[in-house]
C-alpha cells in the first residue's frame, strides 16, 4: 500500500466515526469538523493530506510547526497550534498559526497580538481549560475559575478573536467523565460569550465522548498518520 492509500484509507475510518458518533449524539451530519495532528510526522505527508481533501492541520512544537507552514503556504491551509505555549514563543507562532487552541494564561495575550499585528492578520483563540477533577492540580490549561477573566482578556484584544474552549481528557480517567465537566463548564462560557462556540476535544481514542458533549472539533493524529516516527 501507498502512503497516499494508506492516508486515505485511514481519514475515511476516522470520518465514518465521526459521522456515526455525530449522528449517535444527534447532531446534524457535518457538524463536526476534523483536525489532523501532524506532528513529527513530514511536510510532504500534509501535502497529500491536502491532496485528499484536509483544510484544517495541527502542530504541537513551535519550531517544527513554523518550518512546515512555511513549506506549504501555496496549499491554502489552516494551521493550529495546539501544543503548550511559552511566553516568549508567542508572537512567533501568531504570525503562522490561524488559530492558537493552547492559551491558558493571561500573559500570553498581549505576546500573540504583538505577533499577530505585526503580520497584519487577527489570530483565532481558543482557551484550553484543564479537565482535571476537582482538588486536583491543574495540570493541563487553565483552571475553570479563571475563565472568565482570560475570555474577556482577549476578547478585547483586537488582533485577537476569541473563538471558544479546546480540552484534553485525563490519562488517568474516563474520558467520558472528563467531558461531561466539559459541558458544564462550556455551558457557563457559552451564557458570557455566546458567539465563542469552537469547542475543540477530543482525540483519536476518546473523539466519540467529545462530540457527545458537543465537540465541534477534533483533533486526531495517530488515526490518520499511524504511529510517530521513532526518529523525531
Amino acid at each position: 500500500m501507498t502512503r497516499i492509500d494508506e492516508l486515505r484509507a485511514n481519514l475515511a475510518a476516522v470520518h465514518d466515526r465521526i459521522a456515526r458518533a455525530t449522528a449517535d449524539a444527534g447532531r446534524p451530519d457535518g457538524d463536526v469538523a476534523l483536525v489532523v495532528v501532524t506532528k513529527y510526522f513530514p511536510a510532504s505527508d500534509v501535502r497529500l493530506l491536502a491532496g485528499l481533501g484536509v483544510t484544517d492541520v495541527g502542530e504541537n512544537r513551535h519550531q517544527e510547526a513554523e518550518a512546515k507552514a512555511a513549506e506549504c503556504t501555496d496549499l491554502g491551509l489552516r494551521w493550529h497550534f495546539i501544543g503548550g505555549l511559552q511566553s516568549n514563543k508567542a508572537a512567533a507562532v501568531a504570525r503562522y498559526a490561524d488559530v492558537v487552541e493552547s492559551v491558558d494564561r493571561a500573559a500570553l495575550v498581549a505576546r500573540l497580538a504583538r505577533g499577530a499585528e505585526d503580520a497584519g492578520r487577527v489570530v483565532d483563540v481558543l482557551l484550553q481549560v484543564s479537565l482535571d477533577p476537582p482538588g486536583r492540580e491543574h495540570r493541563f490549561g487553565a483552571d475553570p475559575a479563571t475563565l472568565p477573566a482570560l475570555a474577556d482578556e482577549v476578547a478585547r484584544t483586537p488582533a485577537l478573536r476569541l473563538g471558544g474552549l479546546m480540552a484534553v481528557a485525563p490519562l488517568d480517567e474516563d474520558p467520558a467523565l472528563a467531558f461531561s465537566r466539559l459541558a458544564g463548564i462550556r455551558a457557563d462560557f457559552l451564557s458570557r460569550h455566546p458567539d465563542a462556540t469552537v469547542l475543540s476535544a477530543g482525540m483519536s481514542g476518546d473523539l466519540e465522548a467529545a462530540i457527545t458533549v458537543g465537540a465541534t472539533h477534533v483533533r486526531v493524529g495517530s488515526a490518520v498518520l499511524g504511529s510517530r516516527p521513532t526518529v523525531q
